[in-house]
């Protein structure tokens, strides 16, 4: 019995695996669905000591049983997957004297992930470990900038060529570390729906696969290990799950994990989602407030602006086409979660704040999801004694002009005498400001 099959998630047709699943161009050959439920045949219960409070893994790849590669030999790594889980107790004690609650607030740290500095890496790790294993030498990848980089980096430490399509607003820093790994970028005149329809026309002028997008096998498989990091680290789900939301690969991924290991008894009920949009671009946003003010009618899930052109703040997470939101709000409405927008302008200002009270750097997409717990305090969308996850985004290595703003303490002088003496201590209440 082979490790592992996928069903197509339409009509149930049974696919052998990538060999099979990249030989239809990734597509059923039953019924043409372009997405399917990776099935594994591994013992379950082997899971309970991969999670043991006693397991030191080096990397995602620590959880090999449960991803999609038939092979240790194919590996291609670089330590992603096991950043640190923390209790930030300066959140805590904000949600306690302005709300009232008694929150354990954890935020994953995916700013330390070695390779790029985002939770993208360990979807870059998986999809160039199988992508070898299948001796697919080039690949196609449409990306806002976060993926874009990861995927850049772990397929050019597997030796595949990758073509990345990039809107005209994405980072330009991303360019960077694109380039420098010798893979080719081509930054499109036009938005991230356009980029992924140029993106999708090169694969098929060349014959290339092309990423599958958020329900793609490689990204969700690798993005349900953070689960198991949930488990191992803090010991127990978490009552809320806080993201800033693109397409949502990573509540699809926590539903994933739900999924596979239901029946072991480990996982006994799903997270409240409370998903934000920068509100610059905020279509699942606006859909799920249209939806709610009407009581959920039937197909509200279809019924969702576009936005094109979107011009935004923050780019990594602005898909003006939400085309995963009649997978998405069924899914979050399930878990008794929300979907609402932040502002974007108010980035900057959180990045200050994260930088003074744990002096880590921060990009934009992270500024975004922690935004995200602020405003869900605001509107009541967080109960006393819960406990909250934040999955936060990356690390300000590719946005150094967001940096250049979030620096706020340089004074021009002449001379001493225009010195005055220097305490830290009297920039708390300035970055505290905005949220008080």
């Amino acid at each position: 019995m082979s490790k592992f099959h996928f069903e197509c998630r339409k009509c149930g047709q049974k696919i052998d695996g990538f060999k099979e699943w990249f030989s239809l161009n990734q597509k059923c050959p039953k019924c043409g669905n372009n997405s399917v439920t990776t099935i594994y045949n591994t013992d379950k219960e082997i899971i309970k000591s991969l999670i043991s409070k006693d397991a030191q893994p080096e990397n995602l790849w620590h959880y090999f049983d449960f991803l999609p590669l038939n092979d240790r030999k194919n590996i291609v790594t670089d330590g992603e997957g096991v950043a640190p889980i923390e209790r930030w107790d300066f959140l805590e004690n904000f949600a306690k004297e302005k709300y009232g609650l008694e929150l354990e607030v954890f935020v994953n740290r995916n700013d330390k992930s070695f390779a790029t500095g985002t939770f993208k890496d360990k979807g870059g790790a998986v999809a160039a470990s199988v992508l070898k294993e299948n001796g697919i030498k080039e690949y196609v990848v449409a990306s806002t900038g976060n993926t874009a980089s990861a995927f850049a980096h772990y397929l050019a430490k597997a030796g595949i060529s990758c073509s990345i399509f990039v809107p005209e607003n994405s980072l330009p820093d991303s360019e960077a570390h694109i380039g420098t790994y010798g893979q080719k970028l081509f930054r499109v005149k036009g938005d991230y729906a356009y980029a992924k329809k140029v993106a999708a026309d090169y694969a098929k002028k060349y014959g290339l696969l092309m990423t599958g997008g958020n329900l793609d096998p490689l990204r969700l498989e690798a993005k349900k290990t953070q689960v198991f990091e949930m488990l191992r680290i803090m010991g127990k789900i978490p009552d809320v799950y806080v993201q800033a939301l693109s397409g949502g690969t990573g509540p699809f991924a926590v539903e994933k994990a739900f999924l596979d290991f239901k029946e072991t008894g480990l996982l006994d009920k799903m997270p409240r989602f409370l998903l934000s949009q920068g509100d610059l671009c905020a279509p699942m946003a606006h859909a799920w407030k249209k939806a709610k003010a009407n009581n959920f009618p039937e197909g509200y899930e279809k019924d969702y602006p576009i936005y094109e052109n979107p011009q935004v703040l923050i780019p990594t997470i602005a898909t003006g086409n939400p085309g995963m939101y009649p997978f998405m709000a069924p899914l979050v409405r399930r878990t008794g979660g929300e979907i609402f927008p932040v502002k974007e302008s108010m980035a900057v200002d959180l990045a200050r704040l994260i930088a003074y009270e744990r002096v880590i750097k921060i990009g934009p997409a992270s500024a975004a999801g922690i935004l995200g717990f602020f405003e869900a305090l605001k509107n009541n969308l967080i109960k006393d004694k819960e406990s909250v996850f934040i999955n936060m985004g990356e690390s300000a290595n590719r946005a150094l002009d967001f940096m250049k703003e979030v620096a706020y303490t340089t004074e021009n002088i002449s001379s001493a005498d225009e010195c005055e003496r220097f305490d830290r201590e009297k920039y708390r209440e300035k970055v505290w400001k905005p949220f008080m």
